[in-house]
């Protein structure tokens, strides 16, 4: 292992470029050069990814290249200044319709491409990603029969959850085809159909009616900052006057940092082209306040942010074998890269996930009945605790 305080990138990396060797094997490199020549096989790993970038700092410099330059005019801005409903929707299902077996391979059996929430050390992503779902749904005191939508509902977990253990009418949307496929085949198989359904739409196309309920999971970022205010007043007309809105979501940190945009151009390039709107909390509870919303209260999730693309990375790792044979090594170096930076960033707190609950500021809305549902919904949980103890005691056995 290399001394983390003096290690060189030939440490970690054996070059098999040698153009690419003379030039940087006692220089520092470019992030955006090291990652590209990995994809590439110019370079081998002689240690692993994680190690590797726990040392960057040591060998790498965050600079801008020309191809950064290249790329920016003829697809970053291009593709966050105009986030039109075509445009939008090809970024979409060229990302999420590669393939449910590519997802599958590190998000697991719920198949939930979002942060979860780990109660305790050592809890699996499937018990993890339970117990984020199950939060949410008393987050937003989820009762039978109240109407829920779920705005980027993904391969269904959110919507099947809610209908299956708070007895709710949930619609889900998302643009990805295979995604609702899945969806609405996995509500079916749980005898959901009648209750539950995920409609391949845009979030501007979903018809006029109202919601007890809307969630939006890690869904605002593909928004796009040109569209965030025209979002939010969407989502406002959709919610009754007494309803609530919770919405998680990943945003960068302020201020001017190097490898927080490197970061940024990489994930926009290669992971999710288009989601501009990774903004931190003041800038996006501000754009909810300006189309009428107010917060009840915020949420960091950062050590369940680092903790569950933890668990996707071993995931992937676990399942490189089928991915590559039907993906080919290229991709399976590009998510290993995007899954071992990602963890990393967020531990230093370059990105950091939140959680945020959200009613009208209207008038009639009542304030006061939310101190008579705290005693309530805290023993609910507490209920709902012990029995997952209990279930879990007995799997031990």
């Amino acid at each position: 292992m290399p001394d983390p305080k003096q290690a060189s990138l030939t440490d970690h990396l054996e070059f098999k470029d040698e153009k690419l060797a003379q030039k940087f094997a006692s220089a520092p490199i470019p992030m955006s050069t090291l990652y590209e020549a990995y994809f590439d096989g110019a370079v081998e790993l002689k240690t692993d990814l994680t190690t590797l970038l726990r040392q960057r700092h040591l060998f790498v410099k965050y600079s801008l290249t020309q191809d950064h330059l290249k790329w920016a005019v003829t697809n970053f801005v291009p593709e966050v200044s105009i986030h039109s409903k075509a445009r939008d929707q090809r970024i979409v299902r060229e990302h999420y319709d590669r393939g449910n077996d590519f997802f599958e391979s590190f998000l697991g059996e719920r198949m939930a491409y979002t942060c979860a929430f780990f109660s305790q050390s050592g809890e699996s992503l499937d018990s993890a990603q339970w117990t984020k779902l199950d939060r949410v749904c008393q987050k937003l005191e989820l009762a039978p029969g109240m109407k829920l939508l779920d705005v980027g509902s993904g391969w269904g977990s959110l919507l099947s959850h809610a209908a299956e253990h708070y007895g709710v009418d949930a619609t889900g949307v998302s643009l990805a085809e295979k995604e609702t496929e899945h969806a609405n085949a996995r509500l079916e198989s749980l005898g959901l159909g009648k209750v539950a359904r995920a409609v391949c739409a845009d979030y501007r196309d979903i018809e006029d009616q109202r919601f007890d309920r809307i969630a939006c999971l890690e869904m605002v970022e593909h928004v796009g900052v040109k569209n965030l205010s025209s979002f939010f007043e969407r989502l406002h007309e959709l919610l009754e006057d007494d309803g609530m809105l919770l919405m998680q979501w990943t945003g960068l940190r302020r201020g001017l940092h190097p490898e927080d945009l490197i970061w940024g151009l990489f994930m926009n390039k290669y992971i999710f082209p288009g989601a501009d709107a990774s903004l931190p909390p003041a800038s996006m509870l501000k754009a909810t306040e300006k189309a009428g919303f107010e917060c009840q209260v915020l949420e960091n999730l950062s050590p369940h942010y680092v903790l569950t693309i933890r668990a996707w990375a071993k995931n992937w790792e676990q399942n490189r074998g089928a991915v590559v044979a039907r993906y080919g090594e290229r991709w399976y170096r590009i998510w290993s890269f995007f899954l071992a930076w990602s963890s990393l960033v967020a531990e230093q707190g370059s990105a950091a996930c939140f959680q945020v609950v959200l009613n009208k500021n209207v008038d009639s809305y009542d304030r006061m009945a939310r101190l008579e549902l705290a005693e309530s919904r805290a023993e609910t949980l507490n209920r709902r605790e012990r029995e997952r103890e209990r279930q879990r005691m007995f799997a031990a056995e």
